[in-house]
């Protein structure tokens, strides 16, 4: 399987690894890689199912099997002592990873990810992946019909042109889809991801977006009460896109997370 991965630079620097969410791809890190590059070799990797990665026949789309290919690429790309961000399903991943493949990770940092998710919201996932998805005559169409999942979003126009652009892959009949798989969703699986933060003995970040509902108060103490020393990062002016919704911000939190650790792994 080929697995494609965006590389913002800056060679020889420490690495960072960032992954998107469900139904996303790479480019949701185009607006912050740049708030990393003084400091890191920042890359983005299209998931299996996503963005210009492959997709699987059967469709096979767990954590583990997510968490497996993660494990591939860092040792493909020699990763070690590195930054693993991830986004929504990609902090999941992240947090399965990092939980069952100790020694790589140097800090972990998980963005507006769902800990535990309720049935019927699985069951609704599953029910708009067994649906067909739209087909759009023109990448114009497309572009100006893409809309995020979920709608919650204070993002730029600009930013969501650029998004919408990089979003679909025209098909042999011509027409214009969205580059996932709708098996993923299709196919979500249930996982309550606290369990595994009793193995995360890294620095660990949790970000929430200000007005994103993801991460209670409740869901913090129950990821502390396993993990003490994660930390809690709330970026204003954002819902769950935080890294489209408010890019300065969520660089800036980051960043300084990322310096309050960095000596303690150099």
């Amino acid at each position: 399987m080929r697995l494609h991965y965006l590389d913002y630079g800056t060679a020889g620097r420490p690495p960072m690894l960032c992954l998107h969410g469900g139904a996303a791809h790479a480019h949701w890190f185009d607006f912050v890689a740049a708030g990393f590059t003084s400091d890191y070799h920042v890359r983005a990797l299209d998931q299996r199912g996503h963005g210009d990665s492959a997709w699987v026949q059967p469709p096979a789309y767990t954590y583990e099997d997510y968490a497996s290919d993660l494990a591939q690429v860092v040792d493909k790309l020699d990763l070690r002592d590195f930054v693993l961000l991830g986004h929504s399903m990609g902090g999941m991943v992240s947090l399965v990873y990092a939980a069952t493949h100790p020694g790589r990770v140097a800090r972990l940092v998980v963005v507006d990810t769902t800990m535990r998710m309720a049935e019927e919201r699985l069951a609704a996932m599953r029910e708009v992946g067994n649906r067909q998805g739209g087909r759009y005559a023109t990448r114009e169409e497309f572009v100006a019909r893409f809309r995020l999942r979920p709608p919650g979003t204070t993002t730029a126009p600009a930013i969501m042109r650029h998004l919408a652009q990089n979003s679909g892959r025209q098909g042999d009949d011509g027409g214009w889809r969205h580059k996932f798989d709708r098996s993923v969703y299709a196919m979500r699986p249930s996982l309550d991801g606290v369990p595994y933060w009793s193995r995360i003995s890294v620095p660990a970040l949790l970000v929430k977006g200000a007005r994103s509902e993801r991460i209670t108060p409740q869901i913090f103490a129950e990821v502390r009460a396993r993990c003490p020393h994660v930390e809690l990062a709330e970026v204003a002016a954002s819902d769950h896109h935080v890294t489209l919704d408010n890019p300065a911000g969520f660089a800036q939190a980051v960043r300084a997370f990322l310096a309050k650790h960095r000596r303690a792994v150099e």
